[in-house]
Formats: C-alpha cells, sequence, structure tokens
C-alpha cells in the first residue's frame, strides 16, 4: 500500500496530484492519438523543476515507473497501472536569443509557439508539421523537420543543452563537455534516461521558403508516385519534400476535391528563390492533371499550412518503416495498401523523403542513427474509439511495413517507432550495434532500476 500524498514527496507538488477516480484524472491522460489510454497510478500535473523531482523521488522510494506526457501526439505506449505519470503540459516558457540564434524552451512547449517567437527575431527553428507536437519529445527522437529538414538535418543535431531530472531525482544540466554520455544519450535515445525539463537548441536564420503542396487525383496515384521517385533522385538538399496517399472523409470540413476519395499530395518546401522552387518542381507539375496547387514564397511562420494537420483528436493505430531506396517492388506496395481499386482500410500513407543534410552525421555525435536511409513511411489508419485491434482491417498498415522490410527483420528508426515497435527486439533495430551498446551503458549509469521504462525501452545491463 503506497502512502497518500501528503505523507510523501508529492505533498509539496505545486501542480494537481491524481489518483484514478478524481475529477480532472481521465483529462489530465489525455492523449491527441485516442488508441492509446494511459491509466497510471497517480499523476503529477508539474508545474516546474521542484514538481517534476518531486515526483521522480516519489516514484524511486517506492520502486514504480515513470511515463511521461506532454501532448501525446507521438504514437506512445500505454502507461502501466503501478506508473507515476508526470505531465508536462504547464511548463510552457519559451526564450528567443536572437545574439546566438537559440531557443530555451520547457518541457511542455509545443512547435506552434516557438515558430511564432522565433519568426519575430527573424528566425527559424526545425519544427516538426504540426504546431501542436510537443517540442521536447520530437526532439529526443531525432525530429525530421516540414520545411528544413534536407537542409540542417535532424533537429536533435543541433541541441546545445538539456536539463534533465534523472532516476534519483537529480537536475543535471548536460552538454557535450558536462556529461558526453548522457548528452549523446539524450539525443535519439528518446524518454530512457530521464524527465528532461528544458532544451536549448539552434534557431536558423531563415524567413521564408517555397511551399505548399501538389494535389493529385487518386487515379493517378503510380504515375505521380514514379515522378515523385524520379525528382527526389536530383533533390538538391534545400528541398524537402514528402508525397502522401489520403483518404478523406466525406464530411463539410475537407476540401470539396478531397472528399469522400483518395488522393496524391506532394508536400514540398525550399530553402531558396521561387524561380529556382518552379524550375525543380515543373516535372511534378506537368506529371498529371493537378487538382490543387498551394505552393508559393510564404512567410516560415506559416508552415503548418504545407501539410494542413488535424488538429483535434482521434483514434489510429499507426506503423512505420525505413527504406533504402523506392524500388519497383516498394511502389507496389504502397499502391496496393492505398490505390484507388485496393479496397484497403489504410486511411494515409506519408512517404517522407530523407537524405541531405539527414544523412551526415552532426558536429557532436548522437544517437540519431539510420542516416543512409532514403525514406520514411508512415502508415495511418482511423479506427473508431476502443476498436484498436478488434476489427477487420487495423493491421493493413502493418502488413504493408512487412511487405517494405527485408527478410532478417530490416532496420527502425528512433523518429519512427510505433506501440507495435515497443519489444526490446523493435527498438534494438532503430540503433546500429556500437550506439545500441552505448545507449546500453549510459542507461545502466543514469537509470539502472529502469525507472524510465514506460516508452520505447533500452533496458540496462544485467
Amino acid at each position: 500500500m503506497l502512502p497518500p500524498p501528503a505523507s510523501s514527496s508529492l505533498a509539496s507538488v505545486s501542480g494537481p496530484v491524481l489518483f484514478p477516480g478524481d475529477a480532472g484524472f481521465a483529462d489530465e491522460a489525455s492523449v491527441f492519438n485516442t488508441s492509446v489510454a494511459h491509466r497510471p497510478h497517480v499523476i503529477v500535473g508539474a508545474t516546474d523543476v521542484a514538481d517534476v523531482q518531486a515526483a521522480v523521488r516519489f516514484a524511486a522510494d517506492h520502486d514504480l515507473p515513470v511515463a511521461v506526457l506532454n501532448t501525446g501526439h507521438g504514437p506512445s505506449v500505454p502507461a502501466a497501472a503501478n506508473a507515476v505519470m508526470i505531465t508536462t503540459r504547464r511548463m510552457t516558457g519559451v526564450r528567443i536569443d536572437g545574439a546566438t540564434r537559440t531557443a530555451r524552451v520547457e518541457a511542455g512547449v509545443r512547435w506552434g509557439q516557438v515558430v511564432e517567437e522565433a519568426a519575430k527575431a527573424g528566425l527559424a527553428p526545425l519544427a516538426g508539421s504540426s504546431p501542436g507536437v510537443g517540442v521536447v519529445g520530437y526532439t529526443l527522437g531525432g525530429g525530421v523537420g516540414v520545411a528544413l529538414a534536407r537542409a540542417f538535418g535532424y533537429a536533435a543535431d543541433h541541441v546545445r543543452e538539456i536539463e534533465v531530472v534523472i532516476a534519483d531525482g537529480e537536475l543535471r544540466r548536460v552538454t557535450a563537455e558536462s556529461d558526453a554520455d548522457l548528452f549523446f544519450a539524450l539525443r535519439g535515445g528518446k524518454g530512457n534516461f530521464g524527465v528532461v525539463t528544458a532544451m536549448e537548441f539552434d534557431l536558423f536564420p531563415v524567413t521564408e521558403v517555397y511551399a505548399g503542396a501538389l494535389h493529385f487525383a487518386g487515379t493517378d496515384a503510380r504515375t505521380v508516385l514514379a515522378a515523385y521517385e524520379q525528382f527526389t533522385a536530383k533533390a538538391p538538399d534545400e528541398l524537402t519534400s514528402s508525397i502522401v496517399f489520403l483518404r478523406a472523409p466525406d464530411l463539410p470540413f475537407v476540401p470539396e476535391f478531397m472528399r469522400g476519395r483518395l488522393t496524391a499530395s506532394i508536400r514540398i518546401s525550399f530553402l531558396g528563390p521561387a524561380t529556382d522552387g518552379e524550375e525543380l518542381i515543373a516535372p511534378l507539375r506537368a506529371a498529371a492533371p493537378v487538382l490543387a496547387d498551394t505552393v508559393a514564397t510564404i512567410p516560415h511562420a506559416q508552415i503548418a499550412s504545407i501539410t494542413n494537420d488535424p488538429s483535434e483528436p482521434a483514434a489510429a493505430v499507426e506503423h512505420f518503416a525505413v527504406l533504402d531506396e523506392l524500388s519497383p517492388s516498394a511502389i507496389d506496395a504502397i499502391l496496393d495498401a492505398t490505390g484507388s481499386d485496393s479496397g484497403s482500410p489504410v486511411t494515409m500513407v506519408n512517404l517522407t523523403h530523407l537524405g541531405g543534410a539527414l544523412g551526415r552525421a552532426p558536429e557532436v555525435a548522437n544517437a540519431v542513427g539510420r542516416r543512409d536511409a532514403a525514406f520514411a513511411l508512415f502508415a495511418f489508419t482511423v479506427v473508431p474509439p476502443g476498436q484498436v485491434g478488434l476489427g477487420a482491417g487495423t493491421d493493413e498498415g502493418l502488413e504493408l511495413v512487412r511487405r517494405l522490410t527485408p527478410p532478417g527483420g530490416g532496420r527502425k528508426h528512433p523518429g519512427y517507432l510505433s506501440p507495435a515497435d515497443a519489444s526490446a527486439e523493435s527498438v534494438r533495430l532503430a540503433y546500429d550495434e556500437p550506439t545500441y551498446a552505448r545507449l546500453q551503458v549510459a542507461k545502466t549509469s543514469y537509470d539502472p532500476h529502469n525507472m524510465f521504462r514506460c516508452n520505447h525501452n533500452i533496458p540496462p545491463l544485467t
């Protein structure tokens, strides 16, 4: 029997401390992808570092695992019933330093806030596609930006300092100079080494991009995908792109040309003059009749318009893969899962072009690997709430991933792991052997009892 909060370290917490049955518990545990339900033993709504430390010490005192939640956009692992969940969404401080071109963000900050504040100083972060995604969780997995990724690399490559509460409740300010092994592990090792309370990273002197989307009918999917494969083979580093096959619902909020049908859309962001961008994407515009063309020079602050990600929570099954090439067999597999006549229930398949700066080692090494991969694939199947794994059709995304995976298990990426990848074997596939060995050594040093295991876990050495 655990002690009540008043007789434990949780008595000092400034934020809410909630147990199952308490008013607000369900809202505090809510996530963006509602296919995952968290039902921890207790939730600590952290308002500052001291609250995080109190929660971690409570977990340590009672040998409980710790789960961390901000927005729940990522395909997370359900928190265990005995877990101490720390929610960070109240920690929303952002500081932009125009002189050093850096941002310092607290653990609950979302990308939209950083993009907006940085733009005021004529700067840009390596932000994701959705303004509602949390900065810290995205960056700990690597972070492939929607606008500038191939030009500058992973978000994790440009982190300067991380403040993290480790398993003994101590706050560490971690840099390459102060704690080289922990700094390496945090950037790409996800949430395995502590609770990150703040992070400082580089910004870039970018104010506008030539960006938007080209939308095509699903009946032209094969032609458009073939054109995209040729396009990516010659794309300069300044050009970041993806192609998405989407079956949109027949609902009023969906653009009319997309309602109730399959479309193929190529998302573009070019860091350069519009005239050069127009020349680069001309073959795509000529590949098939264009239903809608939104590509134009836009302020970087408007990069969310490139993808127009949904802003309302929903339940979905997610699967990921990394591809070394877009081979004819890979094209067939993607079209079999998305084609107009496929009958597949998969809602969306997104293929992101990697390479460029994403394929080069950063100045300060980190755990983000698979830098020779050419593409990352994301399959997304919307399901009714409570029906994950129960109804027919929820595994077609997994079948697509299996078709794209070579014999022997293939490779994975730390930024592209689903709940289905939560096994030790799958997580291990996200790293090469020397990196995984280094991560296990760091885990053994900083979290020897595996407190931080409600995640894609890297266990300590035994």
